[in-house]
């Protein structure tokens, strides 16, 4: 089920950045693209702290997983 979540915030990350772009295209505004892009780094950085191996070589999406089974 978590990886359904964090294939969703991938997705979800993706379009924020097209998001961004069509937007800043649009409007020239800077500063709500700035801050959709600002928010699709922090979405990917929390799938990479879910899914990036630690140094026991083990991801803490393993574990979770893991351990509720």
């Amino acid at each position: 089920m978590l990886d359904l979540v964090l294939s969703i915030v991938v997705l979800a990350a993706i379009a924020l950045l097209a998001g961004a772009y069509f937007l800043w295209r649009r409007t020239g505004n800077a500063k709500n693209p700035a801050l959709m892009v600002v928010l699709a780094f922090i979405a990917l950085i929390n799938v990479a702290i879910w899914t990036v191996p630690t140094t026991d070589g083990e991801a803490p999406l393993d574990k979770v997983e893991r351990g509720s089974r």
